[in-house]
């Protein structure tokens, strides 16, 4: 690096810092943490994000790479107003990277530790802002898990939660036995310092915790060794004789030892608004002015790296030679057009045409083309690496295909002239077509023979059947079960003979658990609906009739739906990550608002009519 920035919350980039990720060119390093490091880039257009690179050691690891393939895809849906969203991403390759958009504001860690605790007023805002954050999260069936101070930024706008969901992927994996640790202990639940639960109400312990520290400036449970400060979360009660009595009512509700007696978010965001003298809107004055302050230096960021400049077009060539063409520095490696030499490759001298009457005369030939120059990509961030010059560049075959492009006419090879076809040698002809019209009559048999009987006419049914599944295999047989009754917040799995409303088994709830079907209530917005997280829906119109063929066919696959959109009679395709099909025909809701409502359907299962999904 040629200089460092000037900002103190950006560092420079070391000798062991990329240059480049995933065609982002790095500017700085934003932040480091137990899980990888985070880096200032931009976009092709200049705008601002934060790329945030996993550790090697968790990427050698599969099980990591799994589950980190999973979250992304799941955060990559949540898109709320104090999130900060997936941007941009690569699970596959050497090293696992996420980009998120840039939020040019300190962590409320950053914030506490260089100017204090925040007025109340602040805090309020704080926690609703986070708890309408932590409830797209929760929609989108993610529990963040590592909430903490480091990880809510402060905007002019109100607070931003980062990195929800990341720390899941590294749960269970090798390197949590090998002193790589998940998870902040001071700021960790009771459930989940003890024995490793994890639920949506996780999230709420950290909430309170978030706030007392906010208003505090200072974590309730004190300081010190990680296995003493988890034992005080465990056993003993927060500390809350500095925090303000407007806060108590709804922080002393979220440090409940036990989860269920925590506030929903919905109930969190109530108590804050009955808290506050003014009705808590977030506007530009929601930061004591020292923090607010401190966000314009976030604003002045080091320029966006720029493409390397073209190199000057070479002189023209003579008519009777063709030079070589030489390297374009920063412009990225491409094989040669059909007729030119490789890059960097002098082209064989040409024969100079005779003065006119001279013996040994050759028909003049096509004009020869000027030498090709590749102008550098003005998004080739990447710098190429020297590549060994050959006489013939390296062939790769082109893939084609939906969304890639149509094949290009087929030209000859490079260095070589097209020509008419070759004719067969004499007295071959006639073995040849001889030998064309044996073939076909053999393949027609073959085919013949493979064919059911009355194939011509209208088809046979078990082929067709057959056809259908994408496995090869005959299609299983259909196993109804009527009149299923779902209670609220239930699942049921395609599995089970027969199968059985049931609760999450791990505890987690059926939006974070493994349901080929659930019926829950959303207890912050009052709505309603089905919903899959171990496949895919498809509500059914008036037309389509519930079928295996149907499910098969149909491609507008949703994960939830409301049950405003069903009526009596409404049939949805279930397609189970775990090769199940099933249709479930809606027949009603009964009860009211509460845990007593259910609703009913009819249940028709194909059970392993398609290969299990790999994750």
């Amino acid at each position: 690096m040629s200089s460092a920035p000037s900002a103190e919350f950006l560092q420079p980039l070391r000798a062991d810092d990329p240059a480049v990720v995933g065609g982002y060119r790095l500017a700085a390093v934003l932040g480091a943490g137990g899980m990888g490091k985070v880096y200032l880039s931009h976009t092709p257009g200049g705008r601002p994000i934060a790329l945030k690179v996993i550790r090697p050691e968790f990427g050698e690891d599969p099980e990591f790479r799994r589950r980190f393939r999973q979250e992304v895809r799941a955060a990559e849906r949540v898109q709320g107003l104090y999130t900060a969203p997936v941007i941009d991403s690569d699970t596959e390759g050497p090293l696992p990277w996420l980009a998120t958009a840039y939020v040019p504001g300190p962590s409320l860690a950053h914030a506490v530790a260089r100017h204090g605790a925040l007025p109340v007023r602040s805090v309020l805002l704080l926690t609703v802002g986070v708890a309408e954050a932590l409830h797209v999260i929760h929609g989108a069936g993610i529990v963040h898990r590592d909430l903490k101070p480091a990880n809510v930024l402060l905007a002019s706008d109100g607070p931003r939660v980062i990195d929800f969901g990341i720390a899941r992927a590294a749960d269970t994996t090798a390197l949590t036995s090998t002193g790589v640790s998940v998870g902040t202990p001071a700021f960790m639940a009771p459930e989940q310092a003890s024995a490793g639960t994890v639920t949506p109400a996780t999230d709420v312990f950290a909430l309170g915790q978030i706030a007392a520290f906010a208003a505090i400036g200072a974590s309730v449970f004190g300081d010190g060794p990680s296995h003493a400060v988890l034992y005080r979360i465990v056993h003993e009660d927060p500390d809350l004789s500095a925090l303000p009595e407007e806060l108590r009512p709804v922080v002393t509700r979220c440090l409940s030892r036990d989860p269920a007696d925590r506030p929903t978010l919905a109930e969190v965001i109530e108590r804050c608004n009955a808290a506050s003298e003014a009705p808590l809107r977030q506007g530009e004055d929601w930061l004591p002015q020292a923090v607010a302050g401190s966000l314009t230096e976030r604003l002045r960021l080091p320029a966006p790296a720029s493409a390397p400049a073209p190199a000057p077009a070479p002189a023209p060539p003579t008519p009777t030679e063709v030079p070589p063409r030489p390297p374009v520095p920063g412009a990225p490696a491409v094989p040669a057009a059909p007729g030119y030499p490789p890059a960097g490759v002098a082209a064989a001298p040409t024969q100079t045409a005779p003065a006119p009457g001279a013996s040994g005369a050759v028909p003049p030939g096509p004009p020869t083309p000027p030498p090709y120059t590749q102008a550098p990509h003005p998004y080739a961030y990447a710098q190429p690496q020297p590549q060994p010059q050959y006489g013939q560049p390296p062939y790769t075959q082109p893939s084609y295909g939906p969304g890639r492009g149509t094949p290009p006419p087929p030209y000859p090879a490079q260095g070589f002239v097209a020509g008419p076809p070759a004719r067969p040698r004499p007295g071959r002809t006639g073995l040849i077509v001889a030998g064309a019209v044996v073939a076909a009559v053999v393949g027609l048999v073959v085919i013949g023979s493979l064919l059911p009987d009355g194939s011509g006419g209208k088809g046979d049914d078990r082929a067709r059947g057959a056809a259908g599944s994408s496995s090869g295999r005959p299609d299983p047989q259909p196993v109804a079960y009527p009149g299923i009754d779902v209670p609220q917040n239930h699942q049921l799995m395609f599995a089970d003979h027969p199968p059985r409303p049931a609760e999450e088994p791990t505890g987690a709830g059926v939006l974070y658990g493994h349901a080929d079907l659930f019926y829950f209530r959303d207890t912050l917005f009052g709505d309603e609906k089905f919903g899959s997280t171990n496949g895919k829906l498809v509500v059914l119109n008036n037309s389509e009739k519930g079928s295996l063929e149907t499910c098969r066919s149909v491609t507008r696959f949703t994960e939830k739906i409301g049950l405003d959109q069903l009526t009596d009679g409404t049939q949805v395709c279930v397609l189970s990550k775990a090769g199940h099909i099933a249709v479930a025909t809606f027949r009603g809701r009964t009860g009211g608002a509460k845990e007593t409502a259910f609703v009913t359907v009819d249940l028709t299962v194909w059970r392993n009519a398609e290969p299990a999904a790999k994750n």
